[in-house]
């Protein structure tokens, strides 16, 4: 077996084709767009490469053939977060040998360590946690959601035969749309009905540029004051509404307000992968045309909830049940658009979220799982700090 760098245009190809080969006769498997994934390794359209780095490596047999890949890299954000220097790792795939998974996990340590890293997690992204992000332990018969990883179950041997530890596990939640929400609920929703200074609405009618400036009140009042937590900058969330904007389905991206000051959001889109199930993880020009014509004839009967956020304040109040109690009122029933919902991960880290998405009616239905490698293998291993 032999390692490389991806460098060419035929190095690109091969790092595609390792998950082609690995999925081949798996019917569960969706790919990940190849559009998505090149974008995370362009310099030009990452702006973590600024400051930080990525390589990215293919493993091949001895008939030349792409059997296994990685990549490593360097978070400026985060690097520096945690007890020691931290990088990552992601988009692995290997075949079940632990030899080939050990060469892919050596080069990247190797590389890491040369940039003074002290230990890397992994699988994660080059970039923020609604992507890419984690190894799946529970659940490899339910499709992936878009941009969620999904991988055989024996990735975690691998994992963990190298040293790798548990870090923290990634609980996601579905909800079945059609079960009425909960009285509490009802009741929260009912009594911010009648209070002139409560509005919960969706975003039709309201521009980009106002989604942009209510998004970014909302994150920062509702993450501010945690640990290292560096408040979002209107340029950042431009950038993230602009990202949602081609997916967007505006009666599903929900906020609230307050005496007309934004205080609380939920963020869903349409379950994409039940489109680009059709279009083979490339979505280029027939690609494009595929996913339109089935989006037409085929539209997403799930919604995937992609963030919750209340500002701290109002936090305790049943804001989240409120919202999605309007959203049953005017989309669910209103409309008949979904059938189920599905939340994206919550670390096991935030105990007061998970029991938000418990109350809401959510079940655990998948589990993904944050590993992390310490290039010391004499230094203690710890989890993830709990969030209070």
């Amino acid at each position: 077996m032999q390692i490389q760098v991806v460098e060419s245009s035929a190095d690109v190809r091969d790092f595609h084709r390792v998950a082609e080969h690995i999925y081949a006769n798996d019917p569960n498997w969706i790919p990940h767009l190849r559009q998505d994934i090149e974008k995370i390794f362009d310099p030009k359209r990452n702006k973590l490469f600024k400051e930080g780095a990525a390589v990215r490596f293919v493993l091949k047999n001895k008939q030349g053939q792409p059997i296994g890949r990685v990549a490593a890299f360097v978070n400026p954000k985060t690097v520096n977060n945690f007890d020691q220097p931290t990088g990552g790792i992601g988009f692995f795939e290997c075949i079940d040998n632990q030899e080939a998974a050990n060469m892919l996990f050596d080069a990247s340590r190797d590389w890491l360590a040369k940039r003074g890293i002290e230990a890397m997690d992994g699988p994660i992204n080059f970039g923020e946690r609604n992507q890419f992000w984690g190894l799946l332990i529970h659940n490899f018969t339910d499709p992936s959601s878009y941009g969620m990883n999904y991988n055989p179950p024996y990735y975690r041997t691998l994992f963990e035969n190298y040293g790798f530890g548990l870090y923290f596990e990634q609980y996601v939640y579905k909800r079945d749309l059609f079960i009425p929400a909960q009285p509490i609920f009802v009741r929260k929703y009912n009594q911010m009905a009648v209070d002139p200074k409560y509005k919960i609405t969706n975003i039709q009618g309201k521009s980009w540029e106002q989604v942009a400036q209510d998004f970014m009140t909302v994150y920062n009042g509702a993450w501010g004051g945690h640990e290292h937590f560096k408040p979002m900058a209107i340029e950042t969330a431009r950038k993230t509404i602009k990202a949602l904007k081609p997916i967007a389905d505006r009666d599903v991206v929900i906020f609230v307000y307050y005496d007309n000051q934004p205080i609380a959001f939920y963020i869903n889109i349409p379950e994409l992968n039940e489109i680009f199930k059709y279009v083979n993880g490339n979505l280029n020009l027939w690609g494009k045309v595929k996913f339109l014509l089935h989006q037409k004839l085929n539209p997403p009967e799930t919604m995937v909830g992609i963030v919750f956020g209340v500002v701290r304040e109002y936090q305790g109040k049943g804001i989240e049940g409120a919202m999605i109690k309007w959203a049953e009122d005017y989309v669910v029933v209103a409309k008949r658009r979904y059938s189920e919902t599905i939340l994206t991960w919550i670390g096991d880290f935030n105990p007061k979220m998970l029991r938000v998405c418990e109350n809401l009616g959510g079940r655990r239905f998948r589990t993904l799982a944050t590993m992390r490698y310490l290039f010391d293998r004499n230094m203690p291993f710890k989890r993830a700090p709990m969030v209070e």
